[in-house]
């Protein structure tokens, strides 16, 4: 009955209990991004360690969150399209006494936004345009917290579409959590007149500097401090608008504006929207301010395989992988992705299991470690990494959009970015 789903507002060191009820007519799993269960993999939520829900079934997980102090949130990862619908809600992991966060605490209290993508077609249709080897298209607009865009424009925003108000006291500081829970769509997200102080991401602490706007890319959750330290002479704009969008007439049409409301506010907003970044078909600012990004190593907070990034040039590196992402491909006349021409379908028994109880035939442990020249297949192909060993993983985008990477149940270190050769 809400969307975006109910929160999770959690502390350190508690044990979770979340106890799903599957009303679709399909198999679900909720997956808990950022939050890593090494010592249960069998709550993860995804489906090469868990079974997925079946229909009018209830799952229960049980995890408890370590020293994650930080922004996540949840989302279905059984079947394709889950989250397209709107299957997503937020989680917080405050810190306990013991662990101190690297700022004050902000006192005008925390606010949770979701921004993402929206498609006016049901999940079921537009997985059957995929499966039919036809692709999504273009969104149908941006949502923030599941509503609409406020009408700042009467000719591109009709009337009477309900919007996110976000009521706020003047003088005081907010930590906003905001995270990019759409499908495909890399978003611009900045609030006029006001500056973003980064904070957090994904449970790392960064070191604290102010941004005008942040792109936002899609799976991103950042924390930033924001002060009311504007005059209320009018209510003030929040926006996440669509980054690298080929079609002009849609970049107005996937814009999503919700309101700052001052309590003292004297009127409504007004005016043009705050201006996105310039380079609407070039990716380097959004890269640069990528790189602008630095992890506060002062702070206290978790930081899982330390000496993996204070001594990357000293430790061995056991294992090596190119994966090399292409454009979507008809493989049995289905739309497919593929990462080293492999694209990975789901066996009807998880992975974990078929390791546990040793059932052969269920998957591979053969997936490349770099491009292979030879026709795109499905197959249900592993990576075999050595334990206790560390990876080296060399992300190659040879597709025509962004591309968002998540390594369940682990954190991974940027050591190197940028453009090269590869041989």
């Amino acid at each position: 009955g809400q969307f975006p789903g109910p929160p999770l507002n959690v502390t350190t060191n508690w044990n979770v209990v979340v106890n799903v009820r599957n009303a679709l007519d399909e198999p679900l799993l909720l997956t808990w991004h950022g939050l890593q269960h090494r010592k249960n993999s069998w709550q993860d939520g995804v489906t090469g360690t868990n079974c997925p829900i079946p229909a009018g079934w209830n799952w229960t997980y049980q995890f408890q969150v370590k020293d994650q102090v930080g922004s996540f949130f949840y989302s279905p990862s059984a079947l394709p399209l889950h989250r397209a619908a709107g299957g997503y809600g937020g989680i917080v992991v405050n810190n306990r006494d013991v662990v101190p966060i690297p700022f004050p605490f902000p006192d005008g209290g925390d606010l949770t936004l979701f921004i993402g993508d929206w498609y006016l077609r049901s999940h079921k249709d537009l997985r059957r345009s995929l499966d039919a080897g036809t692709p999504l298209g273009a969104p149908d607009g941006v949502l923030i917290n599941g509503l609409g865009p406020y009408r700042y424009n009467d000719s591109l925003v009709p009337p009477a579409i309900a919007y996110e108000r976000i009521n706020v006291e003047p003088g005081r500081t907010y930590r906003l959590r905001v995270h990019n829970v759409g499908v495909s769509t890399s978003l611009n997200f900045r609030i006029q007149g006001h500056s973003l102080l980064l904070v957090e991401t994904e449970g790392s602490y960064t070191s604290q500097q102010n941004y005008s706007n942040m792109d936002i890319h899609v799976g991103q959750s950042y924390s930033f401090l924001v002060t009311m330290d504007q005059n209320a002479s009018t209510d003030y704009y929040v926006v996440a608008s669509a980054r690298f969008v080929t079609d002009p007439g849609a970049v107005d049409k996937l814009t999503g504006v919700a309101i700052l409301h001052y309590s003292n506010s004297q009127g409504p907003a007004s005016g043009p929207l705050p201006a996105a970044p310039d380079d609407q078909y070039d990716t380097a600012f959004s890269i640069n301010q990528a790189r602008s990004i630095r992890w506060n190593v002062t702070a206290s907070g978790a930081r899982p395989n330390p000496q993996g990034s204070f001594h990357y040039g000293d430790i061995t590196v056991t294992d090596v992988y190119l994966l090399q992402s292409q454009p979507p491909e008809l493989i049995d006349g289905q739309l497919r992705s593929t990462i080293n021409g492999i694209s990975y379908i789901a066996p009807s028994t998880p992975l974990i299991l078929a390791q546990l109880f040793n059932v052969p035939g269920v998957f591979k442990l053969d997936f490349p470690n770099h491009p292979m020249n030879r026709l795109p297949k499905v197959d249900t192909s592993v990576i075999n990494g050595t334990y206790k060993g560390f990876m080296e993983i060399i992300f190659q985008n040879n597709a025509t959009t962004v591309q968002s990477y998540h390594l369940d149940g682990y954190a991974f270190f940027v050591v190197g970015d940028g453009l090269w050769i590869v041989d």
